[in-house]
């Protein structure tokens, strides 16, 4: 047993060991450069948008890559800087700085790290569709936003804001420095990106775009921005280990935007995870896969880096192009170290049109733009929540965004598990369809009423308890749980509730048939001093039994003298 526990919080690559063989590390080589090639221009490009240098794009994807291979919960996951991170980091940095970023990620990779060992990582699959397209879509306009200067060569005077109607109104101000040389360079990169899958899926479309750009630009002497220019291009080598200076006045300021990418990150990754499990027929450790995120969290800020989730593009190629094992995204990321290390002064001459071209595919392809008509289709509170969610992500703030939706979620999540719940006195009918399955032949005598719950009683629901008529119900009210799923404390004291208003009126309330997360409650809570604990029963045909107890007892005395009775310790 201790074994099988112990198994359950192994890494895939300590699995994938097993068996290894030649075939399979040519398979995971093949595929691990191919989707390093295809990870350098997203690395490079998600550095620049996020408002830091390109090489510390890289840097992250090198890092986080191999810890995320090597010690998650997935076969065939990517890690890196994904286009989820890009407009969180942008405000983090213009708000509170780069040290004020590396505060965040670690603190989202220590919140990762206790989701991914409490097993409350599981929470995120409960967050509503809407809110998570309605993220979706918001993240991919506002990417696509801050990609619109570069792609047309804008030169404005003075940073260009990090609000979305600000910098659309930056941007149309100065559209009239747009360079045509800028322009038509992107356009043909974008092209070019679009076109080559069409030709060919064994060449990624962003390395050829971006190798034909790099090429012209000096060979031509096009007149356009460059890493170089921009940049000063990127040093060879990684960095030197640098611990951030962490600064507890700012932990509290803080703790929403970490919270914010902590969800992000879990929600993307285990995403992405589910998706690399329908394709390689896999199954993924949720807990292992977040353990592995937040532990990579933590480490790239000591290297500069920005925060770092599962990438489903990547992913995809990934498998797509062979692997087999974690192995592969570990080559994954030694592609990328042995590409800064050998060819990173080539990468000056990168075109940053041709960059935004490719963050222009990705937020197009992450946009989830195909699942709108279906929820159009959905009910008015489904749209309302998605409507809320998108315009919230665009027009204020992520964290904003992510907070808002999250308690929408919330709401939506209690309305529906109320909606399910039935809480209404049997009628004769009823109680003729269920005679056979408990009451067999027993008829109910005249002065018993039986209420059922069906569904949960939850916070959500427990209201449903007190709208029941008292005076409708009969000297002997049995209240049955048969059919009642989950309570919690304010669904209990609904009960003690209905059981004060039947007191009050001289009737018995007796309890019968809870399952076993009901049963375990009640018996906890101060319900059975409450009633009485013989007023609580397993079941109806005993319920029944002491109902007709009840009326033996009280059936030749006065009212207020059963009242007494009733009242009387049991």
């Amino acid at each position: 047993m201790k074994l099988v526990k112990f198994r359950s919080w192994l890494p895939k690559s300590v699995e994938a060991l097993a068996g290894y063989s030649r075939r399979d590390f040519a398979a995971d080589l093949t595929a691990g450069v191919t989707v390093g090639l295809v990870a350098l221009p997203l690395a490079m490009a998600f550095g620049i948008s996020s408002g830091v240098t390109p090489q510390a794009g890289i840097y992250t994807a090198v890092i986080a890559g191999f810890l995320i291979s090597a010690l998650g919960g997935s076969r065939t996951q990517i890690g890196g800087p994904t286009g989820a991170f890009v407009v969180v980091i942008a405000a983090i940095i213009a708000k509170h700085g780069l040290s004020g970023l590396l505060m965040v990620t670690m603190m989202a990779g220590a919140i990762l790290v206790f989701l991914g060992m409490t097993g409350l990582g599981n929470a995120v699959k409960f967050i509503p569709r809407p809110v998570i397209i309605g993220f979706t879509n918001g993240i991919a306009v506002l990417i696509a936003s801050t990609q619109i200067r570069d792609f047309l060569g804008i030169k404005g005077s003075g940073a260009i804001p990090s609000e979305f109607l600000e910098r659309m109104q930056y941007l149309w101000q100065n559209c009239s420095t747009t360079s045509l040389a800028t322009v038509i360079l992107a356009s043909t990169s974008l092209l070019t990106i679009l076109l080559v899958p069409r030709l060919t899926k064994r060449v990624p479309g962003s390395i050829v775009a971006m190798v034909l750009a790099t090429a012209c630009v000096p060979l031509l002497g096009i007149p356009v921005e460059t890493i170089g220019s921009r940049f000063g291009g990127i040093p060879t080598g990684l960095p030197s280990l640098e611990v951030p200076q962490l600064r507890l006045d700012l932990v509290a300021p803080l703790l929403p935007s970490a919270v914010t990418v902590a969800l992000l990150a879990a929600i993307e990754s285990l995403l992405s995870a589910v998706v690399a499990d329908s394709m390689s027929g896999d199954r993924h450790n949720s807990n292992v896969e977040l353990i592995a995120q937040g532990v990579a969290n933590l480490t790239v800020p000591l290297f500069g880096g920005i925060p770092v989730t599962g990438a489903i593009a990547r992913t995809a190629t990934n498998i797509r192009s062979g692997a087999r094992t974690p192995v592969a995204g570990m080559v994954h990321a030694l592609t990328l170290l042995a590409i800064i290390l050998f060819a990173a002064p080539l990468a000056r001459f990168i075109p940053l049109g041709t960059l935004a071209a490719v963050l222009f595919v990705v937020a197009w392809n992450m946009g989830e733009w195909r699942e709108i008509p279906t929820v159009l289709r959905m009910e008015a509170k489904d749209i309302a929540v998605w409507l809320i969610t998108f315009s919230l992500t665009v027009m204020a703030d992520l964290t904003i965004a992510v907070e808002v939706g999250m308690t929408l979620a919330a709401l939506l999540y209690i309305f529906q598990v109320s909606r399910t719940t039935i809480v209404a006195p049997l009628t004769s009918e009823a109680i003729e369809q269920d005679r056979a399955h408990r009451l067999q032949d027993r008829s109910i005598p005249h002065y018993i009423s039986i209420v059922h719950i069906q569904g949960p009683l939850l916070f959500g629901a427990a209201e449903k308890l007190g709208e029941v008529e008292i005076d409708d119900l009969n000297q002997v009210v049995i209240l049955r749980l048969r059919y009642m799923t989950a309570i919690d404390a304010t669904g209990i004291y609904a009960i003690e509730r209905f059981h004060d208003r039947l007191h009050a009126t001289g009737r018995t309330l007796l309890i019968c048939g809870a399952r076993r997360q009901p049963k375990r409650l009640i018996y906890t809570s101060t319900l059975p001093r409450h009633v009485g604990a013989r007023n609580i029963l397993p079941n109806i045909t005993s319920a029944l039994k002491r109902a007709a107890a009840i009326q033996e007892d009280f059936g030749g005395i006065g009212e207020e003298t059963a009242v007494m009775l009733q009242e009387a310790p049991v």
